[in-house]
């Protein structure tokens, strides 16, 4: 069945109509997403118990910083890391008594190339169709201590589960690191 030219143009003009509205409920989607991690901070910020109704405890010895999510070894429960995830963006703040290179597997070739890699896949994409900004786009970083992984950033990953995602792979990651070494 062929189709007229004006014909052509309407289904033409419709499909870029659709694809506007896409973007434009994309945007919307992501400003949501922001503005309910903003409330999300801003009660956990306002809970609070009266110093009076406390009970009284001795602090812990190690206790990890507020707000950082403890990533552990298997066997003797020891810290490796600390994960801190902001509005925008992780971060993985390796312990001290932790020494390993960014060339221990799995780290490149699941954490970077599997985990970031398909993350950045899928912003590039975005970025081509015109729903993301360039530098809205994932990010990673690597601070090393000489030849050693300090802390992993990660920027602009936008989602909660993205975040989430992260924070697993790299705590995974970086226990099978440690397995390999014999730390």
């Amino acid at each position: 069945m062929g189709f007229s030219e004006e014909q052509i143009r309407d289904i033409v003009s419709i499909k870029e109509n659709i694809i506007s509205q896409i973007s434009q409920h994309q945007s919307e989607m992501d400003m949501l997403e922001k503005n309910l991690a903003v409330l999300d901070e801003v009660l956990k910020g306002s809970s609070f118990s009266r110093a009076s109704r406390l009970e009284r405890t001795e602090p812990a010895v190690a206790a990890e910083p507020a707000g950082a999510i403890p990533i552990r070894r298997e066997g003797d429960g020891g810290l490796i890391a600390n994960a801190h995830v902001t509005q925008d963006h992780v971060s993985v703040v390796i312990n001290d008594g932790i020494h390993i290179s960014e060339e221990v597997p799995p780290f490149k070739s699941f954490f970077i190339d599997r985990i970031i890699g398909e993350m950045r896949k899928k912003d590039d994409e975005e970025v081509q169709d015109g729903r993301l900004q360039k530098e809205s786009a994932i990010e990673c970083t690597i601070n090393k201590k000489g030849p050693d992984i300090a802390e992993i950033i990660i920027k602009n990953y936008r989602k909660k589960e993205r975040a989430d995602e992260l924070v697993s792979s790299a705590g995974w990651s970086l226990r099978r690191m440690l397995e390999k070494v014999g730390s």
